[in-house]
């Protein structure tokens, strides 16, 4: 069997606080970069630049949901997304 594409993606957090509930970084995978912010008090999640965002935003939803409380400002994280870019 194939094995299927993937691609790392680095994660920085830059900004965190609990009293706006929310998360800010940047995330890169391949040859794309992404400035994110995520309100985890109700779950959204806006991705900018456009270009090349839905690669990204639902591997990084789930990234962030499961590691929330372990995501610290200035700490760099990875995950792998099934898909090459």
């Amino acid at each position: 069997m194939k094995k299927k594409p993937t691609t790392t993606a680095n994660i920085r957090i830059l900004r965190q606080s609990f009293a706006s509930k929310s998360i800010e970084g940047e995330v890169s995978a391949g040859d794309f970069n992404w400035q994110f912010n995520w309100q985890f008090s109700n779950g959204q999640l806006l991705v900018e630049p456009p270009l090349g965002r839905a690669l990204i935003q639902d591997a990084l939803l789930r990234f962030l949901i499961k590691a929330d409380y372990s995501l610290e400002p200035g700490g760099t994280y990875h995950f792998t997304v099934r898909s090459k870019f």
